[in-house]
């Protein structure tokens, strides 16, 4: 049982609600992300906010993170398209997946605050189709929730990361960058 079973009671109700998902580390490589406690992809919440870590790894090991993607996607492994769009929309931004994680900004760079904490919402239309979910994730960089489908394999009750393009469009560049602030 994870850490958001014990504080949904075994499971999410319909409705909004926002659950504070703590990260140990960001992963490396795909041994590290075995290690992190959840690895069994049990969860959906959890599930989204180790998405958000292992994303956050792209820029610094580009295939390490596909292969950790590939983990987070069971069955359903990258296409080359999917890789494309992923070096497409991150090369060169590890801010992107920064802004995803609690007490970042343009403002600070998007230096994120310590524990690690991924903010993971519902709403009234999360489990609308059986064995799928929805999920919002804030981006400090936007000014709405992005979006991250998953879906659960019956068999095993994991969840698997379906898809991930609702994390990739462009935020605020960090004020470092910025030439206009």
């Amino acid at each position: 049982m994870g850490l958001l079973d014990n504080i949904l009671g075994g499971g999410a109700t319909a409705g909004n609600n926002a659950y504070s998902v703590p990260i140990p580390f960001i992963p490396q490589n795909l041994q590290q992300l075995m290690q992190m406690p959840y690895a069994a992809l049990t969860n959906e919440f959890e599930v989204a906010a180790l998405t958000v870590a292992v994303l956050c790894n792209y820029c610094q090991n580009p295939q390490a993170t596909i292969e950790m993607l590939n983990y987070l996607r069971g069955p359903r492994p990258l296409s080359q398209m999917e890789i494309q769009f992923l070096r497409d929309r991150l090369t060169g931004k590890p801010y992107k997946m920064l802004s995803y994680l609690q007490g970042t900004s343009p403002q600070n760079n998007y230096t994120p605050g310590n524990p690690l904490m991924v903010t993971v919402m519902t709403t009234p239309y999360t489990y609308q189709n059986q064995d799928y979910a929805t999920l919002y994730i804030p981006s400090s960089g936007a000014d709405s929730p992005r979006q991250l489908d998953l879906r659960r394999k019956p068999s095993t009750g994991q969840w698997f990361v379906w898809v991930t393009d609702g994390l990739m469009p462009d935020i605020r560049v960090p004020v470092s960058q910025n030439p206009w602030a």
